[in-house]
């Protein structure tokens, strides 16, 4: 089949042609959410060779999911949540065996002592200039705020990440709200504008 007649094709319908034989129905799959999940994998462990490795596994234990039961995704849910839960286990397991990962997954909830401060607008993950300083900054970011960010600029709704990382939604929006004044901070820092010292919880 011409890579044309899958265009329009909803995405349950290319796993289910998948299931029934169509390899190119994945390769469309692939393609179509690439960039997404290598980008959210890269930004958890900060390394290309090792982001490319996971990215590997990822799609593997996807294939193995919807060949085992057939039933693991389920069309009520959109498909790039389930894959980039899949991808945030894979990144989770390698921190495990390397014991690198520090997130002790507490469910606080620091929503109603934020401090007052206004934070920056989510758009902050969009800005093109000084991407590469945006991206080494959120590297530096303590990881259940990286996290958080990471999944947040991929579109995921507060109750989806929250889901995602076993927290509330308020945890969830206190991490992202912290990781945005950290953010602000050092790139205010990098541009040599004065900033108070940076939020660690």
């Amino acid at each position: 089949m011409k890579a044309s007649a899958y265009k329009d094709l909803p995405e349950g319908e290319l796993i289910g042609r998948y299931l029934e034989g169509d390899q190119e129905a994945f390769e469309v799959l692939v393609r179509l959410h690439k960039e997404r999940v290598f980008g959210f994998l890269l930004g958890m462990v900060q390394d290309r060779n090792l982001a490319n490795d996971l990215f590997q596994d990822t799609w593997l234990s996807v294939i193995s999911a919807l060949r085992k039961k057939r039933g693991s995704y389920e069309h009520t849910g959109r498909f790039i949540n389930w894959v980039i839960r899949i991808a945030r286990n894979a990144a989770l397991d390698h921190f495990r065996r390397r014991s690198r990962w520090t997130d002790n997954g507490a469910d606080e909830t620091y929503w109603d002592r934020l401090p007052d401060r206004n934070p920056l607008p989510d758009a902050v993950l969009t800005i093109s200039e000084d991407l590469q300083l945006l991206e080494e900054s959120i590297g530096r970011l303590p990881s259940a705020q990286r996290e958080v960010v990471l999944m947040r600029q991929e579109g995921l709704t507060f109750r989806e990440i929250a889901q995602l990382t076993g927290v509330s939604i308020n945890t969830a929006l206190g991490r992202m709200r912290y990781g945005l004044i950290n953010l602000r901070k050092m790139m205010n820092s990098a541009h040599q504008v004065p900033v108070d010292t940076p939020v660690t919880a």
